[in-house]
């Protein structure tokens, strides 16, 4: 039965219930409780509503639903199989997403009827028919294969068994052309693309632990500290252990689920990333991500606008867009990579967007389909690095979700409203994210990989090929039996080929001894990750998946003839020289010229992508995307530490040339590895340019004609600059059909290398950032490329919509080596203040960027040094290089001339917003808009109620002053073992992520730090009695689903155990608590600051509607807080990072404690327009405290994307606060 409630702001839930024999509908009290969860609604006693309504595609469950139904089984109401959201709406209306939504013309009993019955399995008679029908993309010779070996075996193939090996041996899964052989202009290659990049490894194996042979690649990490519960199967108490690491490097695309569908596209290509990081090993831990976004123009302004302020965006006609517009993706997508990691709890650290079209001599070139890059850094144990081989009898276990028709070709859906979409195909690579869920299945293993001796014996992410791929490659070296039975399902109209070949993600599968099953599942439960035991090691060398109830066999191959022995793909092609136009300029336009290039997104602000992702989660990032007082998104490269109390840590950085390699792929792929190389310099790395280790991306239109040639000449050159370095890639992947055919056209996207650098960085604090210093040295450039100023393939030729005759290279691997290396050195001695790389705009935008994130900044330059005497060209080139602000210009200067490092002496400081060189001044105030002006345009499309305007017009008149308490020391707390300490706990639910970061803060200030899971305290594990310090944690409980912790508070309201657990600590008079972002939800919701109140104030959603990201400043008022009345007065820098932080206080200001404000009352330095610019509140006492910012973050001075420079602190201030949490419970 399906019954509909209806709230305030007129959304309509229908609530699914089992249709048992007995059932009655559901009780007065279950009502009541669904009442409060839905925020306030009445239940509409009718069966059918009969308005059009738009809500979710019937066939797909939606994860909201998924974890709406968690938070009722919660709240003890049982019976519930799906919930969704509806909207009413007007009878013509059609602005929805016909790939995630359909119009309904009445809401009846059923709207979730699916008339489809699971497909019987087919034996297959013809192949090659069988084939072309589902759209399997194999070739004629797997055809005969497949032929052969159904002869061989003396029986027909099933459908799964010709689809399992369709994924197994996809180009996707096995990377044939990688493999394959190459014939260019007619001579053979000596070797495949493949061995091309492995050469890196052979050549430099520098500190390589793994590479090529696992879903990550791993290098030796530093002896580190392990800050993590002693056991992870119950409540127990936090300890530090130290273990030699390795470093995980990895990048992944989802380019076609992200240009049909991009939110889920890019939230699941996060997600697939994530979970390869997982996976590492016998299972590894991941820390901080980066993406890349690539699409066609997004043509921002409208036609008539752009022709006078975007030219470059009409000299290649608009396509009628097969699915979504580059705008809607660049949205959509960077809305989903970033929803998803706030929800894990993974901070996004850099990133990167290019946006590109082009037509000439009628071949059109552009990103129509896009690049959706997620990549990122991780760690794991030196002793856990390498899988073991499974044995005989071992366990085959699924952490995670259940299965859903995605990722499958042809079938049933129901067709949109327009019908476009009713082939199904492209229906079918909608992807489903639930972060939380992968959470969950994260922190069973994070249990594990932490304990003393991690029982997982192999480890692999679901992902392409679903059950398919991921449990053949478990047991590939012995043979496994699945019982069809046990996977789990969440569409019952799911056919056995369909069971073990969806793509649903968020699942992760794992080879675990019989012995420790239980261990795993009390871990699982505790972590509420689903978990189900699905087969057995064999030994036998087959892969069998058989129904135990029915005894049928969808599949049953060997090993050997599942893997196949797929013939070699050969690729033919010629070399085809193009000349694309070369760029015309007149000196008179450089005004126009450097305003168009600093609005391209490549160049502009990239503050619409910062503003909305979460960049410090953990509370382990020592460096993200801004930078200065007016925190730009400006820094080079990102930087996370390895632990809490080191210094050490892993720093990547991104770089890509694809435009300058149409014109050169030698050229194109050298840039693009110093692109990388030369963000990274900034950050101080083990061993200098030797300690780095690359993982090459490679997106290409193959088998279109020269562009194999192009392929081969760019991947040999990438191998090769590399080997000269002295640095590997030992890990990558390739996206190779990147052509997007419409009606009567294609378009092919330029081939495409994405590095990405990662490597061991010595010492978080030491990391220059790209803001020049009013009291230093000298401007100084070195040009890495050591070639001319050349034009091709710049930023500035796309404005002109040329592409160029002369794109530049790295000359010189010996001179770049002997550069990076210095500035290395340079850097550790505390010689440089400030440096940028040049990339995307060229020197002039360097130089302007350098003087963006501050007030009062300037710079005077001199470029008569150059050789090159045409202003347009050293201005604008791309030619890799580096700027950069030296502390003493003699010492400087020496090192470089002793190192034999050429460089060129540019210019000074000055504190007059001037950038002047020669007759010419650049208002830098004037320069800044206009580059901030590209990121306002998309701001508007994401941000609601006028807060894109309003970031617009306060970003530069914000910036961050502190006034520090006078009795700061910045000494860390001396705590002593011998004294018996006071013991605290953090409160975390699933979907929690910010427990490290609490509990780091609590021990540091010298408590017993328990962790503390809300199963533990509905199962009565947990009571809380002995603890005097509670901390309820940041994050997304539930997905944040009915509102940021609404589902939480149900599972204390609705629990006995939890529920007077929770009491009774309130009760008691020597307890303190914190709620931190959700747990102040959660405390508000609870309604525990203000019990006195008979209304209550609640946290609603951001005035901006969108996530916000900010560090920003807050001014400690007067107050009675026992954790915060001894910082009063001082105005300090703090990091916020939510969706919902908006106080709505509906009483008087004086009824309330608030114990600090906004130091800014406008957006965005008040991130949510919250009543009175409240940022925290505490209650009568001064025991209970709640805020949305996150001093736990904040507790060092590498947290803060912006601390005193004159400063060296052991902590921040903040850490004070909970220093006085034990110290008044000593007194106590």
């Amino acid at each position: 039965m399906i019954h509909f409630f209806e709230n305030q702001s007129k959304t309509v839930f229908a609530v699914q219930t089992q249709n048992t024999p007995n059932s009655v509908g559901i009780s007065a009290q279950d009502i009541s409780k669904l009442n409060w969860l839905f925020a306030d609604s009445n239940k509409i006693e009718k069966s059918v509503l009969t308005d059009f309504f738009v809500g979710p595609r019937a066939t797909m469950i939606t994860p909201w639903s998924t974890n709406a139904v968690e938070i009722t089984q919660n709240m003890g109401i049982s019976g519930i199989i799906r919930i969704e959201e509806f909207q009413k709406v007007a009878a013509d209306f059609s602005d929805f997403d016909p790939m995630l939504s359909q119009k309904y013309a009445e809401l009846n009993q059923d709207i979730f009827t699916i008339n489809i019955l699971p497909e019987a399995i087919l034996d297959i008679d013809d192949i090659a028919a069988y084939n072309k029908q589902e759209g399997l993309a194999l070739s004629p010779e797997e055809v005969d294969y497949l032929d052969n070996l159904a002869i061989k075996l003396g029986r027909k193939l099933t459908d799964s068994e010709i689809f399992g090996f369709s994924q197994a041996n996809s180009e996707h899964c096995r990377h044939k052309i990688f493999n394959g052989k190459f014939i260019i202009d007619g001579k053979e290659k000596e070797s495949s693309l493949f061995k091309l990049i492995k050469k890196t490894s052979q050549d430099n194996p520098n500190d390589i632990v793994s590479a090529y042979k696992d879903n990550v690649a791993f290098v030796k990490g530093p002896r580190v500290q392990q800050f993590a519960p002693k056991s992870a199967d119950k409540p127990d108490f936090y300890e530090v252990k130290e273990f030699d690491s390795v470093i995980s490097l990895k990048a992944e695309t989802h380019n076609f689920p992200t240009t049909v569908e991009p939110f889920n596209g890019a939230a699941t290509g996060s997600g697939g990333e994530i979970r390869d990081r997982l996976a590492g090993g016998q299972g590894s831990l991941p820390m901080a991500g980066t993406a890349v976004y690539m699409t066609s123009y997004s043509r921002l302004e409208s036609f008539d606008h752009a022709q006078d302020n975007r030219p470059w965006e009409n000299g290649m006609a608009e396509r009628k867009w097969l699915y979504q517009t580059p705008m809607d993706i660049l949205i959509k997508a960077s809305n989903g990579a970033s929803d998803f990691g706030n929800k894990f709890g993974q901070p996004l650290i850099t990133g990167s967007i290019l946006t590109f079209e082009h037509e000439e001599d009628t071949r059109k070139l552009g990103f129509d389909k896009v690049i959706m890059q997620a990549g990122g850094i991780g760690y794991g144990k030196l002793d856990q690095a390498i899988k073991k081989k499974p044995q005989t009898g071992d366990k085959i276990v699924i952490l995670g979700g259940e299965n859903y028709r995605i990722g499958m070709g042809g079938a049933a859906v129901s067709s949109a409203d327009t019908g476009a979409f009713s082939s199904g195909i492209e229906l079918n690579a909608i992807q489903r994210s639930n972060p939380e869920m992968q959470k969950r299945a994260a922190n069973a293993i994070r249990g594990l990989v932490e304990s003393d001796v991690n029982p997982i014996v192999s480890i692999h992410d679901h992902g392409a090929g679903g059950h398919l791929n991921c449990l053949s490659e478990l047991v590939e070296d012995t043979g496994g039996l699945i019982d069809l039975d046990k996977l789990p399902v969440g569409d019952p109209t799911l056919s056995a080929k369909e069971i073990i070949g969806n793509e649903s993600q968020e699942r992760m599968g794992l080879v675990i001894a019989k012995e420790n099953i239980d261990l795993l599942q009390k871990i699982a439960n505790r972590e509420r990750a689903p978990m189900y035991q699905v087969g057995d090691v064999t030994g036998d060398h087959r892969f069998t998946f058989e129904s135990k109830s029915t005894g049928a066999k969808p599949m049953d191959f060997a090993l050997e003839d599942f893997f196949g022995s797929s013939p070699k793909v050969v690729m033919t092609d010629q070399t085809i020289v193009r000349n694309y136009t070369d760029l015309e300029y007149n000196i008179r336009n450089i005004s126009t010229y450097l305003e168009q290039v600093l609005q391209l997104e490549a160049v502009a602000c990239k503050d619409w992508l910062t503003n909305k992702v979460d960049r410090c989660v953990g509370g382990k990032v020592a460096k993200q995307q801004c930078a200065g007082p007016l925190q730009l998104p400006l820094n080079n490269c990102g930087v996370m530490a390895l632990d809490y109390q080191g210094i050490e840590g892993v720093a990547t950085s991104i770089g890509h040339s694809p435009v300058a390699a149409l014109i050169d792929p030698v050229a194109g792929s050298r840039t693009a590895i110093a692109e990388a190389l030369s963000n990274i310099v900034w950050a101080p790395i083990k061993d200098g340019l030797d300690g780095l280790s690359l993982s090459a991306n490679w997106m290409w239109a193959c088998k279109n004609e020269g562009e194999d040639a192009r392929l081969y000449a760019a991947v040999e050159s990438c191998s090769n600059f590399a080997i000269e370095l002295g640095i590997n890639i030992p890990t990558g992947k390739d996206s190779l059909s990147m052509k997007q055919k419409y009606p009567n056209d294609e378009v092919i996207a330029p081939g495409t290398v994405i590095i990405s650098a990662g490597g061991n960085c010595t010492d978080i604090r030491k990391v220059v950032e790209p803001v020049l210093q009013r009291d230093g040295g000298s401007i100084y450039y070195i040009n890495l490329s050591q070639d001319d100023f050349k034009l091709g393939g710049s930023s500035f030729a796309q404005t002109l919509n040329t592409i160029g005759k002369d794109a530049p290279t790295i000359k010189d691997a010996a001179f770049f080596k002997r550069a990076f290396n210095t500035m290395q050195e340079l850097i550790l001695d505390n010689q440089i203040l400030a440096g940028h790389d040049i990339g995307s705009g060229g020197l002039i935008t360097t130089l302007l960027e350098m003087c963006f994130a501050d007030v009062n900044l300037g710079a005077k330059i001199d470029f008569s040094v150059f050789e090159e005497k045409d202003i347009i060209k050293y201005l604008f080139a791309e030619n890799i290089g580096i700027v950069f602000q030296a502390k003493d210009d003699a010492t400087l200067e020496n090192k470089l001339s002793a190192n034999n490092v050429s460089f060129y002496k540019l210019g000074t400081v000055t504190a007059d917003e001037m950038l002047n060189f020669g007759p010419c001044g650049l208002s830098i105030p004037k320069h800044r808009d206009i580059w901030f002006k590209t990121s306002f345009l998309l701001d508007q499309k994401q941000s609601k109620n006028g807060t894109a305007q309003a970031r617009f017009d306060n970003y530069k008149n914000q910036a961050l002053q502190y006034t520090f308490p006078t009795h700061f020391t910045g000494k860390a707390p001396i705590t002593s073992s011998a004294v018996e300490k006071p013991k605290a706990a953090i409160i975390r639910e699933k979907g929690s992520n910010s427990e490290r970061e609490m509990a780091n803060a609590m021990f540091l200030a010298g408590f017993d730090v328990k962790d503390v899971h809300m199963t533990d305290l509905i199962s009565g594990r947990e009571t809380l009695e002995d603890i005097q310090f509670i901390g309820a944690v940041g994050g997304f409980s539930n997905s944040d689903v009915l509102g940021s912790a609404k589902g939480w508070a149900g599972a204390f309201k609705y629990n006995e155990k939890a529920n007077t657990a929770l009491k009774n600590f309130f009760k008691r008079e020597d307890t303190l608590s914190v709620g931190i972002c959700n747990g102040c939800q959660l405390f508000m919701e609870l309604e525990m600051i203000n019990p006195e109140h008979e209304i209550h104030g609640k946290l609603l959603h951001n005035e901006s509607h969108k996530h916000e990201t900010i560090f920003t400043s807050v001014t400690v008022q007067e107050n009675n807080s026992v954790m915060l009345s001894s910082l009063a007065g001082s105005t300090l820098g703090v990091w916020v990072s939510h969706g919902e932080g908006k106080f709505n206080l509906p009483m008087g200001e004086e009824n309330y404690n608030i114990v600090s404000k906004y130091a800014y009352e406008g957006y965005p330095a008040n991130p949510n327009g919250s009543d009175y610019n409240t940022a925290m509140l505490c209650d009568k006492t001064g025991r209970h405290l709640v805020m949305m910012p996150h001093i736990e973050r904040s507790t060092f001075q590498w947290n803060w994307a912006y601390y005193p420079k004159e400063r060296n602190d052991e902590v921040s201030p903040w850490h004070e606060a909970f220093v006085n949490a034990r110290k008044w419970i000593d007194k106590k």
